[in-house]
């Protein structure tokens, strides 16, 4: 099959690192990886794995997405972002500030609602769309998170019209960027299911445990299929000169590193169909 015209940049990359790594004299750095906030627990134990066996050490940071692209526009030095999307990662390559650009997992939409919500997927749309659920999400473009859920928003105004005005006014943003209204709490979710400013609140199925352990007796809603938005994951490799940046990419994109998203609760997009 012809290689595709997109996949030639990653192509180079792949064969660049291989050399690379194969080289005695290859220089291995600190990396620095900035990634998206619900990629914490994923990345820091494969970041933790990759020291013990490289010795090559690891600086995170994790936060919004756009957030944490806007540092690297802004002059952070960054050897790998991964995002909550592909969209920031796309963009610091189109600026020059990538070398290559590559999916890495997929997560799913759910919303974690209180008993009182009522909440199911048979009445998923009726239900945000009623006065009594009061809904809270991340911040659209600071955060994917909130992206996926305002397309998830235009997906339910398609089969109800009006309901995208409806959802838009109501949505209250209390996750990721200066829109948020407690931008030091560490947990605002917690805070607002807490003080009943929330019952509903939209997120990634991946980080439905961590939900309830924080906030008992939440229930789970996949966002039902016809109104999945499909977030996918993508990272970029700003510079191809750091031999451990390489390697840790190839790590997280290897069959362990993508072992290690399943079991975080995300969809790996490098598993091989047998085990």
């Amino acid at each position: 099959m012809p290689l595709r015209s997109e996949d030639k940049p990653m192509l180079r990359i792949l064969l660049v690192s291989c050399l690379m790594l194969g080289s005695a004299a290859a220089r291995a750095d600190e990396v620095v990886l900035y990634g998206a906030g619900s990629l914490r627990g994923v990345l820091t134990e494969i970041t933790q794995d990759f020291s013990k066996k490289s010795g090559v050490a690891v600086r995170t940071a994790f936060g919004p997405s756009g957030l944490m692209r806007e540092k690297i526009e802004k002059g952070d030095k960054v050897d790998i972002l991964a995002s909550a999307d592909m969209a920031s990662p796309l963009k610091l390559q189109q600026q020059g500030r990538a070398n290559g650009v590559v999916m890495f997992t997929r997560n799913r939409l759910c919303a974690f609602a209180t008993t009182e919500a009522k909440l199911t997927t048979a009445n998923f749309a009726d239900r945000l769309l009623d006065p009594e659920v009061k809904l809270g999400t991340s911040t659209p473009k600071a955060d994917p998170g909130g992206d996926y859920t305002w397309a998830m928003f235009q997906l339910i105004d398609k089969q109800k019209p009006g309901a995208f005005a409806t959802l838009d006014a109501k949505a209250q943003k209390i996750v990721g960027g200066s829109t948020s209204p407690n931008p030091t709490d560490a947990d605002p979710v917690v805070d607002g299911f807490k003080s009943g400013r929330i019952n509903v609140m939209m997120g990634y199925c991946s980080g439905a445990e961590q939900r309830k352990a924080a906030t008992p007796n939440l229930d789970v809603v996949v966002v039902p299929d016809a109104y999945e938005t499909g977030p996918e994951y993508g990272l970029a490799l700003t510079r191809t000169d750091n031999a451990g940046a390489v390697a840790l990419m190839l790590a997280i994109l290897s069959p362990e590193g993508q072992a290690t998203f399943k079991k975080f609760g995300f969809t790996p997009v490098g598993l091989p169909a047998l085990p």
